[in-house]
């Protein structure tokens, strides 16, 4: 790139994406929303036990900064000044559960992911202290049912386990964040003036949140006995946190600050209400914007809140099914399986047969998430026959991420009303063309992928270019970018989509009860089929 091209980019904003199976950092262009350049390093997952999923929060933090540093290097190859970056956007993994401690800066413990299933028996020692045993009790307050997802039982389960945890509490010294309050107080200082912030995205998803009042709820955090002098400050998903303390990028502000799904949500434009969107990660989520109401499900989905684009903005709200197993469902077949080397190969391999041969596979790794709420259910694969070989496993895996979508969507179009008749999507398995074919044949409706995938990043992006103090990202619908995308159209009848959504939800029901938490921890059902370690 010459000189004189270096001049006109203008400002740029940086965007740390730090998800459950990696971490980024995104450079945009704020005028055009140009993906300049980017680095990204894989993040290792632990599983100690069956069900347990842990990550370690100081590998998440080195993997930040190595991202920043990557990226900046390979800005300066392309000969564009870094300090054109003038603002840092921070978009993650919601409900994974982090406790450190303010003197040290070292993490209490590991961060207990949000598909971690430890908490079952937290859960219903909780219940049994629920008028009726109603998972539902907190719904009209929290948005969400009393599920392992959410970070309060992560919490809970960490106070009541982990005694370095207890004391830093008795001693003033611990810290609660989910990832992103971790990464926030870190880049800002950590033990030397870090700031000890989240945004309303994530505050929704720890279940000790007034979705309406937009407070920590007093009486949640005495029901989960959590003490609310170790929670951060909530603050709107678009104002200047902090300034960054290190690095490239030091004395850069973090402005912008919003949960994985909410910023795919923004970075998509669905700032309207009725537009949804779906992305395919490590798990799938599909939000739909439902204004500055919020609604509540009667079929299973949750009330979240979707952004706050400023402290003096109006709060909007969003309706969420969330599956807890998509992309998941790939790496297991790449990692435990062993039938395929890379993730890239499943398309090869579904591609080949273009069928499942009737065989189901329903990965209910961590339970069923969206619409069940079923914790009892663990992964099942049905209908095999002599004929059944590792292309119709894999043809199967990617037709569960499908239909565990169209459940979610066919929840969404009953409770809005209004059928959707087109689907927006984005994340990493959207590059999978079978898959994306399949989605559309399985909703029956087109799907819609923008060129431009990494929307999750661009979100958290443009809510902190839009900062105030920052203003270099205009957010109103006549200054934003035009977006090309890709459309896949339905190619199967309906009747034949039908016959085979039946059928999987069959198998989602023989997946069903399978799992108890006064089970001996050394029986496997081998029906029950689980995310296990493949680490020594």
């Amino acid at each position: 790139m010459a000189a004189s091209d270096r001049m006109v980019l203008g400002p740029l904003v940086g965007s740390i994406d730090q998800g459950t199976s990696s971490s980024r950092f995104l450079v945009f262009n704020a005028k055009t929303a140009e993906l300049l350049s980017h680095h990204q390093v894989e993040i290792q997952q632990k599983f100690p036990k069956e069900g347990w999923v842990e990550q370690d929060p100081k590998e998440i933090l080195k993997s930040v900064h190595e991202c920043v540093e990557r990226t900046c290097e390979k800005l300066q190859q392309l000969n564009i000044d870094i300090t054109n970056i003038k603002a840092i956007g921070v978009s993650n993994q919601r409900e994974t559960t982090v406790v450190w401690d303010k003197t040290t800066g070292e993490p209490l413990y590991n961060a207990i992911v949000w598909l971690d299933l430890r908490t079952q028996s937290t859960v219903e020692r909780l219940l049994k202290r629920i008028p009726g045993k109603n998972k539902a009790y907190f719904k009209f307050r929290t948005g969400l049912p009393l599920s392992t997802y959410f970070s309060a039982v992560k919490l809970r389960w960490l106070l009541d386990n982990v005694e370095e945890i207890r004391q830093a509490v008795d001693d003033g010294r611990a810290m609660f964040g989910t990832i992103d309050s971790w990464l926030i107080w870190s880049l800002t200082g950590g033990k030397n003036g870090g700031v000890h912030c989240t945004d309303v995205t994530n505050a929704s998803r720890t279940m000790l949140f007034n979705i309406h009042s937009l407070e920590w709820d007093p009486e949640l955090c005495q029901f989960f006995d959590i003490p609310m002098e170790i929670l951060p400050k909530v603050r709107s998903s678009s104002e200047i946190y902090g300034l960054m303390k290190s690095g490239a990028l030091t004395g850069v502000p973090i402005s912008g600050c919003l949960g994985d799904q909410s910023a795919a949500l923004v970075g998509q434009m669905c700032f309207q209400d009725g537009q949804a969107k779906n992305t395919y990660g490590t798990g799938c989520f599909l939000l739909c914007n439902t204004g500055q109401k919020s609604v509540f499900s009667e079929h299973g989905l949750l009330t979240t809140i979707a952004y706050k684009l400023g402290r003096d903005k109006p709060v909007c709200y969003a309706l969420e099914g969330s599956v807890a197993i998509a992309g998941a469902v790939v790496r297991w077949l790449r990692d435990n399986l062993g039938i395929v080397k890379t993730s890239q190969e499943v398309e090869k391999l579904a591609a080949e047969v273009g069928t499942s041969y009737g065989c189901y596979f329903v990965p209910a790794f961590s339970g069923l998430y969206a619409p069940y709420w079923e914790p009892s259910a663990r992964g099942i694969i049905c209908g095999l026959t002599q004929f059944t070989n590792k292309n119709h496993i894999a043809f199967a895996a990617l037709e569960a991420v499908c239909f565990q979508t169209r459940e979610i969507l066919d929840a969404i179009n009953k409770d809005c009303g209004i059928p959707l008749n087109q689907l927006q999507v984005d994340g990493g398995m959207t590059n999978n063309k079978v898959l994306m074919q399949l989605q559309s044949d399985i909703l029956c409706i087109p799907v819609v992928k923008p060129s431009m995938p990494e929307t999750t990043a661009l979100g958290a992006a443009m809510a902190a270019g839009a900062a105030e103090g920052v203003g270099i990202w205009s957010l109103n619908p006549g200054d934003l970018t035009a977006v090309t995308c890709e459309r896949f159209e339905p190619q199967i009848n309906p009747e034949e989509s039908e016959y085979r959504y039946a059928r999987w939800k069959k198998a989602v029901l023989k997946s069903m009860g399978w799992e108890t938490s006064e089970a001996p921890s050394n029986v496997i059902s081998i029906v029950g089929l689980r995310i296990e370690s493949t680490e020594d």
